[in-house]
């Protein structure tokens, strides 16, 4: 297996310029395949940590996922390069597009197009996570607890954090009871 390499704080921010630059609303997918597999700047394990606290903490697990992992490389330098990778071209994107859909988000063409980006992402978040279960040991309890919390979530409608309140603290009885 290829070593794993530190990148500076200006490869922090153009990476991360990059993966953000590369999608809308689906980025962790491809966050994922440029840090692990393309640039190899962390292992799936390290990947997964990061991606799991940045989803316990408040605001967006990429920009959660992206402060950590800049800190955890360059400290502070590294964890403003990554957020401000993150946000500089996808702010002066966004800014274009409202001021576009301002004038011709009425249009059924351009209603059509943003619908079809929204099934894309979450076509790709669905993708994202078959691939990392296949990758990780089939532990039934996990299994289970994953199933559990997507149907509270998709099937129920249950709010994440009445899911993280309700599944968390029986994923965390099954752990302990492994341990033993």
């Amino acid at each position: 297996m290829t070593p794993l390499v530190t990148p500076t704080v200006w490869q922090l921010f153009t990476g991360f310029s990059a993966v953000a630059l590369s999608g809308f609303g689906g980025v962790l997918p491809i966050t994922r395949r440029t840090l692990v597999e393309k640039r190899r700047w962390l292992d799936e394990a390290e990947f997964v940590e990061l991606l799991s606290l940045g989803q316990l903490l408040p605001g967006p697990n990429i920009v959660n996922l992206a402060v950590m992992f800049g800190d955890r490389r360059r400290g502070l330098p590294g964890a403003l390069a990554a957020v401000a990778g993150l946000l500089t071209g996808p702010l002066m994107v966004v800014l274009t597009l409202a001021s576009l859909h301002q004038r011709y988000g009425h249009l059924p063409m351009v209603q059509h197009a943003i619908s079809g980006m929204a099934a894309a992402a979450c076509g790709l978040l669905v993708a994202m996570g078959v691939k990392m279960a296949w990758l990780h040991p089939k532990n039934p309890r996990t299994v289970a607890v994953a199933l559990l919390a997507m149907a509270a979530i998709a099937g129920l409608g249950w709010p994440l954090l009445k899911v993280l309140l309700i599944v968390g603290p029986i994923a965390l009885l099954w752990a302990a009871r492994e341990e033993r």
